[in-house]
C-alpha cells in the first residue's frame, strides 16, 4: 500500500496541539507503519519592531495539519478521532491525497526538501502533455529534473523538435 499526504482541519489555533495528540495516538495504538510524519507547514515572517528585525514562524494554511500515512481503516480511523481534528480534506468521505508537485512546493516552503521523489519517467520515454499550453502534444522525455518535479520534453512543433519544461502532473506515459 502506497503511503500519501493528506490534508486535515483543525480547529484554528489548535494545529501543534493536535500534532502532538496524534503523534502519542500513533506511538501509543502502534500506528507507526501507517501513520509517518505529521507537519504544520510553517514559514519564517520578518517583522520590524522598533527598528529591530525580529524573525518569527507563521502557519502557512492556519487551520491544518499535513499527515503521511498509508490511508486503511485503521489509519483513517485514528486520525480522524484525534481531539481537536474537525475532518479530513476531500470531496464527501473520501479523503483526496496532495499531489507529490504541491508536497514539494510546501517542504521546500519550509526548508524540508529531503523528501524522494518517485519518478514514473524514464529517458526516451513517449509520453502525452495533458494539461497546460501544449495540452495534446505528443513528446519524448530528454530530462528528468526530480528535485523540481518536472521533465525537459522535446515536442514536435512547427515540423521541428521543441525542448519544453513541464511539471510531473501534466504528462502521462504513453504505453
Amino acid at each position: 500500500m502506497a503511503k500519501d499526504w493528506f490534508v486535515i482541519h483543525t480547529y484554528s489555533g489548535y494545529e501543534n496541539k493536535v500534532k502532538m495528540n496524534l503523534e502519542k495516538r500513533v506511538e501509543s495504538m502502534n500506528m507507526e507503519e501507517k501513520i509517518f510524519r505529521v507537519l504544520v507547514p510553517m514559514e519564517d515572517e520578518v517583522e520590524f519592531k522598533n527598528g529591530k528585525q525580529k524573525i518569527t514562524k507563521r502557519k502557512v494554511y492556519p487551520g491544518y495539519v499535513l499527515v503521511e500515512m498509508e490511508m486503511t481503516d485503521d489509519s483513517w480511523y485514528v486520525v480522524r478521532n484525534t481531539p481537536g481534528v474537525t475532518g479530513f480534506v476531500g470531496s464527501g468521505t473520501k479523503p483526496i491525497p496532495l499531489l507529490e508537485s504541491e508536497v514539494v512546493t510546501i517542504l521546500q516552503q519550509m526548508g524540508m526538501d529531503e523528501i524522494q521523489t518517485r519518478v514514473d519517467f524514464e529517458i526516451n520515454q513517449s509520453v502525452q502533455v495533458i494539461a497546460g499550453p501544449f495540452k495534446d502534444f505528443v513528446g519524448v522525455v530528454r530530462e528528468i529534473l526530480a528535485d523540481k518535479g518536472k521533465l525537459r520534453v522535446e515536442v514536435s512543433m512547427f515540423g521541428r523538435e521543441t525542448p519544453v519544461e513541464l511539471e510531473f502532473t501534466q504528462v502521462q506515459k504513453l504505453d
